[in-house]
């Protein structure tokens, strides 16, 4: 942690930063923060099928300021994912995919802390948390020839039940001190080479000291992230919960729509756009995993969109469809919702697949019709 903090003291940070690199600080406290109120919350929860539910009712009733404290751990994960996607937006926007391996860190960062909110998701033991963990745990199925075998040891049975609860709670505790890790390593990594900047130009001989000059303004937006959080859990802190969550799980009623979290709705959105199961399952792996092949798309003269309105064009186009994605996802599965669906997927992957040989090939026009002619000699 020292070697972090001293890493992080004396990193040469470029002059024109704006507000955007802010949120990996930011990001930091809240994981940080989510680590410390989960601590306090696992003195009061017991992971038993009979009594995660009231266990919980426990702490929001009668532990002194447990409904604060929940509040802030269930609605710090909504905060938390709200910098993690504009952390990798405008890593997609700046093309910090190039600095690969801290790149590849921060996607692996990312597929944790799904899998972190998952787990937690199910802990509560709600209507909603028993039937979205049977959704997704059933796609385990979906695996030739070892998939029901795989399914089967996941739950440690033949359907979701005390063993998968306890499985899952021990890994919702066990992730985030993983992810620690991992973040020295992200920052470490970043030390190596500095932050990219929005003129995409190398800026090696313009920098200044990380503290006190972006310190200062980590500060301002980690106070803000705090003051909206804070206020989110005192005005309406459960704006973001599902009333389903707030019945006790009975595997005997299945909820009339099924959804997850708000950050997994465009991911859910695209695995039940695709008629096969296993071709659903596969779709919603690649969603995520496509990621990993960003820093193998050809590098463009000029590093970022900042000069390519083409590729700014498709990049807020990406940017709609992941909104509408998660919208549709909270929508029945009947038409027009199915063929939209549908169409926004294909507009999701197109992004990936498509529109980097399109910004690719315009910069190189671009630079070459204002570059000096080579020599003829």
């Amino acid at each position: 942690m020292q070697m972090v903090s001293s890493a992080l003291y004396d990193l040469p940070v470029p002059k024109n930063l704006n507000f955007w690199w802010n949120f990996g600080s930011m990001l930091g406290v809240c994981l940080i923060s989510q680590i410390l109120s989960g601590l306090l919350l696992v003195m009061h929860y017991t992971p038993h099928v009979d009594l995660a539910f009231d266990s919980v009712c426990h702490i929001v009733r009668d532990v002194p300021n447990g409904w604060l404290l929940r509040s802030y751990h269930a609605n710090g994960a909504t905060m938390f994912f709200v910098c993690l996607y504009i952390h990798m937006g405008r890593g997609l926007y700046y093309h910090s995919f190039y600095f690969t391996k801290t790149w590849m860190i921060g996607v692996s960062l990312y597929l944790f802390a799904m899998a972190e909110a998952f787990f937690g998701y199910v802990l509560p033991w709600g209507q909603m948390s028993y039937w979205g963990a049977t959704v997704i745990t059933n796609l385990l199925t979906a695996i030739p020839y070892v998939g029901d075998m795989l399914a089967q040891w996941v739950w440690g049975g033949y359907t979701i039940g005390d063993p998968t609860l306890k499985r899952f709670f021990v890994l919702h505790f066990l992730v985030p001190f993983v992810m620690l890790v991992m973040v020295m390593i992200h920052i470490l990594y970043l030390h190596d080479h500095g932050s990219s900047n929005p003129l995409g130009v190398s800026s090696d001989m313009d920098c200044v000291p990380f503290h006190p000059y972006y310190s200062a303004s980590d500060l301002v937006g980690i106070l803000a992230m705090v003051s909206i959080n804070v206020g989110v859990c005192l005005v309406a802190p459960d704006y973001f919960g599902n009333a389903a969550n707030f019945i006790k799980a009975d595997p005997m009623k299945t909820p009339i729509h099924i959804q997850p979290e708000w950050y997994f709705l465009f991911a859910y959105c695209i695995l039940r756009s695709i008629p096969s199961k296993g071709g659903g399952a596969l779709a919603l792996l690649l969603s995520v995993v496509i990621l990993y092949f960003l820093p193998l798309t050809p590098r463009p003269f000029f590093r970022g969109l900042s000069f390519n309105p083409i590729g700014q064009i498709f990049y807020w186009i990406f940017v709609v469809d992941f909104v509408l994605l998660s919208w549709v996802g909270t929508c029945p599965v009947e038409e027009p919702y199915i063929i939209l669906g549908q169409i926004l997927t294909v507009v999701y992957f197109s992004y990936f697949l498509t529109a980097w040989k399109v910004c690719a090939g315009w910069e190189w026009t671009m630079s070459s019709k204002f570059s000096p002619s080579p020599s003829v000699e």
